[in-house]
């Protein structure tokens, strides 16, 4: 069995963006930290690098989202070029979770009926993430 799933870079805000993900989509969110990495030498770390995330798992319906944060210190380079994309067959489902994922970030288009999709739209959320979200798709003729 094979499986495609996202992974996402954050500077720092890892440990508040995926919980949020996980209140919003559901599902079982594994967080390790920096400092509770095999073999780190957590007093080494700044406070600020240990309290990063190393890594991050949510499982849910839909798919598994992983994340971390770059490291303290290194450049980041703020999410770009794609968009995570949730489909929904039910449009009150898909209103829900686009308006809790939106909240605190901007909308692009706002749910809208569209000619494949009862309801479509875009935004990226208070953490720097791109979302788009369909819901009740048209079947290609």
């Amino acid at each position: 069995m094979s499986s495609f799933n996202a992974y996402l870079f954050f500077d720092g805000t890892a440990a508040q963006a995926m919980p949020f993900y996980k209140k919003v989509l559901g599902g079982k969110l594994e967080v390790m930290t920096y400092a509770q990495m095999p073999g780190a030498e957590a007093d080494k770390l700044s406070a600020t690098s240990a309290a990063r995330v190393m890594h991050a798992c949510l499982s849910f319906d839909h798919g598994v989202l992983m994340a971390s944060d770059d490291m303290e210190g290194k450049p980041y380079d703020p999410m770009k070029g794609f968009s995570l994309t949730l489909n929904y067959d039910e449009v009150p489902e898909a209103e829900r979770v686009f308006n809790a994922l939106a909240e605190g970030g901007t909308v692009t288009m706002p749910l809208a009926k569209t000619f494949w999709a009862e309801r479509f739209g875009m935004f990226t959320d208070r953490f720097g993430t791109p979302w788009m979200v369909n819901a009740g798709m048209s079947k290609p003729a």
